[in-house]
């Protein structure tokens, strides 16, 4: 039974194996050459936050309001627009840009 156990284990491979040593004799482990930097968790927490952002404005906010401020910050995937910008599109003044969004 053990060695069927250990066959199972055959193709694993430990981030703490050392595969050669460096030139002061220290162990180099896999861990040391395949340096990844993981965002994967702060890449899903951006996600949510910014579902969660273009829900709040869909619904707590009237369609004007809401299409103010898309416009205003680029969300959707568009290009932020200066207030001047949107002041002269709506008709509105810049002041109440800056009060939306």
């Amino acid at each position: 039974m053990y060695f069927r156990g250990q066959k199972k284990l055959q193709g694993e491979v430990s981030l703490s194996d050392s595969i050669d040593t460096d030139k002061e004799g220290n162990a180099l482990q896999l861990m040391d050459v395949v340096g990844v930097d993981d965002t994967m968790l702060d890449d899903i927490s951006d996600r949510e936050n910014a579902l969660r952002l273009r829900r709040l404005v869909r619904d707590c906010l009237s369609a004007r309001e809401s299409e103010i401020v898309r416009l205003r910050y680029g969300l959707g995937g568009t290009v932020p627009l200066t207030q001047r910008e949107i002041a002269a599109s709506f008709g509105i003044s810049r002041s109440y840009v800056s009060r939306r969004a």
